[in-house]
């Protein structure tokens, strides 16, 4: 697995880039985090003894990979939480699935319910099902998979990954949501691709992107 890498940052934030198969945060696996990768890269650069303080504003799948901003400060953190909550943040993603859509850009919307013992989320018409919207664009395609940009109206438990496998276009190397096989190195393609939001501290404009580390021949 490839390492974390720092995009942006500055007293406040830290922007990293989180391969496909690494943990935000610790789970029952106890396998490594983002979060100990950067509490102790933060610690080595500065001269801090010990782990610095990392705060978690916002998650990320393990098999995805992308964009993830933390916090350096608890002042940060609870700003950062803000923006989140009141939908504050534009994120873009990019993924690869399998066919070609119908369409080349289409608003999707579904209601969709999160069994919490299956870890998966699933259309459904049950009362307690929540509305899902994205809206996606076809950037370029080839013999079997297309490459698709996605912006999310709502932000819903795997939200990009049912909803695509919903129109018959899963997501490449997602087994969980109707892909064909996995990728190599386990992970899906799907990347938080670029993020965009008022600076919490400074009130100056963030806008962070990287390139998607999907297989150049699709």
């Amino acid at each position: 697995m490839a390492s974390p890498r720092v995009l942006w940052e500055d007293n406040h934030l830290l922007i990293v880039f989180k391969p496909a198969g690494l943990l935000v945060q610790g789970d029952e696996t106890g396998d490594p985090t983002l979060l100990d990768w950067a509490a102790e890269d933060v610690a080595r650069r500065f001269g801090k003894p010990g782990k610095a303080f990392i705060g978690l504003p916002h998650r990320l799948d393990r098999p995805t990979s992308g964009i993830v901003v933390l916090c350096k400060t608890s002042k940060s953190l609870a700003r950062m939480n803000a923006l989140f909550a009141d939908r504050g943040i534009k994120k873009t993603y990019q993924c690869l699935v399998e066919g070609h859509p119908a369409e080349p850009e289409a608003r999707l919307e579904h209601m969709l319910w999160r069994d919490g013992v299956k870890k998966k989320s699933f259309v459904s018409t049950r009362k307690d099902a929540q509305r899902a919207v994205l809206h996606y664009k076809v950037l370029a395609a080839g013999d079997r998979y297309t490459r698709v940009e996605v912006d999310l109206e709502t932000g819903r438990h795997h939200q990009i990954r049912c909803q695509m496998q919903a129109i018959g276009h899963p997501i490449k190397g997602d087994l969980k949501y109707g892909g064909k096989r996995p990728n190599p190195d386990g992970g899906i393609d799907l990347c938080a691709q670029r993020i965009q939001f008022e600076h919490p501290v400074s009130k100056a404009p963030i806008d962070v992107s990287v390139e998607p580390e999907f297989s150049i021949s699709f």
